[in-house]
């Protein structure tokens, strides 16, 4: 299987300074489903890491994106730390209607960059990258507000990516993306139940 070998080849390639942004990367995950403030910080040194090594190897938009990370994990740490200041602020759900406007406006930015990359910088794959782009670059922002139905977007979003990778050749990220779909799964699962506990013990109280 070609894209076996690939893959391995591709982890052995990798340099010391990517394994320790997808080791922070997965850190990252794993407090922000717990909902521990220290997935902030975290998410800073990895997004760092990313920032340079894109902007060296003259990926300018993924740095770019990954110095967008950058700025809103201080406004994550922020954010939630405006909650209790011994436990974060509480899991917010929104409504169908609010979620089908950012579906709807981010779909159309997504449209619109993809026309712009393909035409005017030959991007490859231009409509795919971009609509992954666009998507994370609004679902990081609802992670911050602690919004429930982040985690929906990521599935799509990682999913998206897998295939996006996948005709990339890129088996590496492809595989660490499988787990990131996955984790994203669970971390809805997480919240989604928390949520619900407390939806139930604010009704007791009333």
């Amino acid at each position: 299987m070609d894209w076996l070998t690939e893959t391995f080849a591709g982890f052995t390639a990798m340099s010391s300074w990517e394994y320790i942004a997808v080791v922070l990367a997965v850190a990252y995950l794993l407090l922000a489903i717990r909902e521990n403030i220290w997935c902030w910080p975290v998410a800073f040194i990895n997004t760092f890491i990313y920032t340079v090594l894109y902007w060296n190897g003259a990926l300018v938009m993924e740095s770019l994106l990954h110095f967008y990370y950058m700025v809103m994990a201080v406004v994550g740490w922020w954010m939630w730390r405006q909650g209790d200041k011994n436990k974060p602020s509480d899991i917010v759900s929104w409504s169908l209607s609010k979620h089908l406007s950012i579906i709807v406006i981010t779909s159309v930015a997504s449209v619109v960059l993809g026309y712009l990359t393909k035409h005017y910088m030959a991007a490859d794959l231009a409509y795919l990258d971009s609509f992954t782009t666009c998507f994370a670059v609004v679902t990081t922002y609802l992670v911050a507000k602690k919004i429930l139905e982040n985690w929906l977007y990521w599935v799509v979003i990682d999913a998206a990516s897998i295939y996006l990778y996948y005709l990339k050749g890129f088996y590496p990220t492809l595989v660490l993306f499988i787990f990131y779909t996955l984790m994203a799964c669970w971390g809805y699962k997480r919240w989604y139940e928390e949520y619900e506990a407390k939806q139930g013990k604010t009704l007791a109280a009333l």
